[in-house]
């Protein structure tokens, strides 16, 4: 099967292929990972930050995609939760993956557990993204979800990891 690269930018590749006599297109994306940090008073530390797909403002967990000179997944969500928040340090638990979207994309979304933050620096957004921090206590969270102010999907898997290994625990 022929295989042919028809779009490539920053974040992505579109592969076209051919199957069964039928075109077909899939997202070559690296892969991404979501934090869920916590502080020292079991508050997460969520951002706002405007999207593009929705042209509106979501409410979320630190995250991003994994670049070039990141070594593994942890490496890349301590990077990324430094430059959204300035939050950092704290006691790293991987929780675990989802594939995004499996019909179209190839990647998969690394979700952190990580107790204890702490502001240690400044947001270091880059050159296409703005974010605003805010803290919530981890108990709204639930809330914060069933009145649709967090509606990205990868944050709810995050959530949903969280809740299911955590389930019969109190912080």
């Amino acid at each position: 099967m022929k295989k042919d690269i028809i779009l490539k930018n920053d974040i992505f590749k579109v592969e076209k292929e051919n199957f069964n006599n039928s075109p077909f297109y899939r997202l070559l994306c690296p892969d991404w990972v979501n934090i869920i940090p916590l502080t020292e008073d079991e508050k997460v530390v969520f951002v706002i930050q405007y999207r593009f797909g929705i042209k509106g403002n979501t409410l979320e967990i630190p995250g991003g995609q994994m670049d070039k000179e990141d070594k593994n997944p942890e490496y890349a969500a301590r990077r990324e939760l430094l430059e959204e928040t300035g939050f950092g340090e704290g006691k790293w638990e991987y929780l675990g993956y989802v594939h995004p979207n499996p019909a179209i994309l190839n990647n998969r979304c690394h979700s952190f557990l990580v107790k204890g933050v702490k502001k240690i620096g400044e947001i270091k957004n880059d050159k296409n993204e703005k974010t605003e921090v805010i803290l919530r206590p981890l108990k709204e969270v639930n809330k914060l979800i069933l009145k649709g102010k967090i509606t990205h999907s990868l944050v709810l898997n995050a959530f949903h990891l969280f809740f299911l290994k955590y389930k019969n625990q109190i912080f």
